[in-house]
């Protein structure tokens, strides 16, 4: 599995000159769709057979400021899994590879309908891919 790595962008930094808090959500995302894709259950993929999975809540913690032109590896884990729900872990490193955030992010699984649905039943296929990554936290 490559971890996700990406280059700070001018605009996502603030006026003391390091990357705006919020951005460290958008690279959250980024990452986690990337990871997603890797392991063969893309969003893609998941919307074309009627899944939908949103975001129901995150957590993070600002170890080290980055700024414009900084890398940044971001580290993707499934730490859990309950058919329905769906929760990932981020490490994010600088290009010297020190530690400068992490973050988790919670989600859920929706039928076209706006309704909960279970992988393990609807989707056996994805449920024995995202269970095959799922790592002890």
């Amino acid at each position: 599995m490559k971890d996700y790595v990406r280059k700070i962008n001018y605009y996502e930094t603030d006026k003391m000159g390091v990357t705006h808090h919020s951005n460290y959500i958008r690279l959250m995302e980024e990452a986690r769709v990337d990871f997603l894709e890797q392991i063969g259950c893309g969003y893609e993929k998941l919307e074309t057979e009627g899944i939908i999975s949103p975001v129901i809540g995150v957590e993070c913690q600002y170890k080290k400021p980055t700024t414009f032109g900084d890398c940044v590896r971001i580290c993707v884990q499934v730490i859990e899994y309950k058919r329905v729900r769906l929760s990932f872990s981020y490490t994010m490193y600088n290009q010297n590879d020190e530690l400068v955030f992490t973050g988790k992010s919670f989600h859920c699984f929706l039928n076209s309908n706006g309704k909960p649905t279970s992988l393990a039943k609807s989707f056996p296929q994805y449920d024995e891919i995202i269970k095959n990554y799922l790592v002890e936290e």
